[in-house]
């Protein structure tokens, strides 16, 4: 059985930091493409951030580049995403996903349970 399971939301005021972790299971991660993607009250999936299947390669929302930063670990078969500087825009719930930055937002696509961060004062 695939699994994500997400871990490491939280309340933190704006300005604050927060780490995000995945564990993934029942596939082959190295595979695949890893995602972060989020999604507010009323709001559609965004795509966040990813990482390439040996992690090589990182990808960004311009509105987080700089602020985010992927990474994984394909022994332990975890991604994370460490966040800094966090705004009240970054409020969310945040998914792992598994694929790129179409798939991981489509309706059928592979996410944990997500997990609640919430940027406020």
């Amino acid at each position: 059985e695939v699994q994500l399971v997400e871990s490491g939301g939280g309340l933190v005021q704006p300005g604050g930091s927060l780490k995000l972790s995945c564990a993934a299971s029942g596939f082959t991660f190295t595979n695949y493409f890893m995602s972060w993607v989020r999604q507010s009250p009323g709001k559609e999936f965004e795509w966040v951030s990813g990482v390439t299947a040996f992690g090589r390669n990182t990808y960004y929302l311009p509105s987080v580049k700089g602020r985010f930063t992927v990474s994984r670990d394909n022994v332990k078969d975890t991604i994370t995403l460490q966040m800094n500087n966090l705004t009240t825009e970054d409020t969310g719930m945040y998914y792992c996903a598994r694929g790129g930055s179409s798939e991981s937002i489509q309706a059928g696509a592979i996410r944990g349970q997500g997990t609640q961060v919430t940027v406020s004062s």
